[in-house]
């Protein structure tokens, strides 16, 4: 016969209520209290009855997220962040990859809501007001993360717009006369929701239009590189390659490389997210620190406000950082 959670209340003389506390990771139970629940429930090698749980108190404990992918360091960070968060409410994450197929997204949220997890963070490729209709439709709450939605939809992430800004201005305090903004994303803007680069675009334009003499150009095309290589055989005076991601930033200095480029003595390149393996980079890239972990834990935290009925900020920015770096 299986344990219960009845059976740990009587052996330990403590309430249920206090036991799940304790299991659950909850607050307001004496240290001790909770210490002796949880030996006394490995000892006896208790096992949660989760569907039982799921269809007493409506909980699955369980929160579905769908992001592009994870072969981009930054979504391998951010899922990571989110797993390690939710372990700690005693939440399972049901992780969905929609490889940025619109119609992909689509069923595997329908998916998950059919699985009764208790919520969702989604960093969306759709958008447009039936992609908003459809979202506040849903049963159950919701976090947006990356890619806005709308202004009614709870949203974190940074202020891409100021932090483009801010990088436009520590590359044109480097002296360069040409900036150019490498965007391949841009190229499906028609199709996708791709908020974070548009935000990003906006920001290098407005900044750039309040600075004389220099000039500038926009590579909205996935075959970036050959893009980036017409324009720097145009000029004679040095340029600064502005990248809307990292991952084209070090796909453009090593295509450099192999030309012999010397960089920044001849060429300046800026990423955008900071992800992990700057650290290995060399020299050190210049980009926008996208604090990833962090935002990963403030949707969790906020998620669960939400399973719990509490309100939240519709809109949570997260501070982010110029890191100077060493290409520009």
């Amino acid at each position: 016969m299986s344990i219960t959670s009845k059976d740990i209340a009587r052996i330990c003389g403590v309430s249920r209520g206090t036991v799940d506390r304790a299991l659950n990771n909850k607050p307001r139970i004496n240290p001790k209290t909770k210490e002796k629940i949880l030996r006394v429930a490995r000892e006896l090698n208790y096992r949660p009855d989760l569907v039982a749980r799921s269809l007493a108190k409506g909980e699955t404990m369980s929160i579905g997220v769908v992001v592009f992918d994870i072969r981009n360091r930054y979504f391998a960070q951010l899922v990571n962040a989110i797993e390690t968060e939710a372990k700690k409410y005693g939440y399972l994450l049901n992780i969905t990859l929609q490889g940025k197929d619109p119609e992909m997204e689509l069923r595997l949220i329908d998916n998950l809501v059919a699985r009764r997890v208790d919520g969702l963070i989604i960093c969306p490729v759709n958008k447009g007001d039936a992609f908003e209709k459809y979202l506040k439709n849903l049963t159950i709450p919701l976090i947006v993360i990356g890619n806005m939605v709308s202004h009614d939809i709870p949203f974190i992430g940074i202020d891409e717009y100021r932090a483009s800004r801010d990088a436009v201005k520590l590359i044109s305090s480097k002296k360069y006369k040409n900036i150019v903004f490498v965007c391949p994303p841009l190229k499906d803007r028609e199709k996708e929701n791709i908020y974070s680069h548009e935000e990003r675009l906006k920001g290098f334009i407005d900044e750039l239009k309040e600075r004389k003499g220099i000039r500038y150009e926009v590579v909205d095309s996935w075959d970036y590189l050959n893009e980036v290589d017409r324009l720097l055989s145009r000029s004679d005076e040095k340029t600064a390659l502005y990248c809307s991601g990292d991952t084209f930033a070090l796909e453009i200095m090593k295509h450099l490389r192999k030309r012999n480029v010397e960089i920044p003595n001849q060429v300046g390149i800026m990423g955008f997210d900071g992800i992990d393996i700057l650290d290995y980079i060399t020299p050190r890239l210049a980009t926008i620190y996208n604090p990833v972990e962090t935002i990963g834990i403030k949707a969790v935290e906020n998620l669960i406000r939400l399973i719990k009925g509490e309100s939240i900020e519709k809109q949570l920015f997260i501070e982010y950082k110029v890191m100077e770096g060493e290409s520009v």
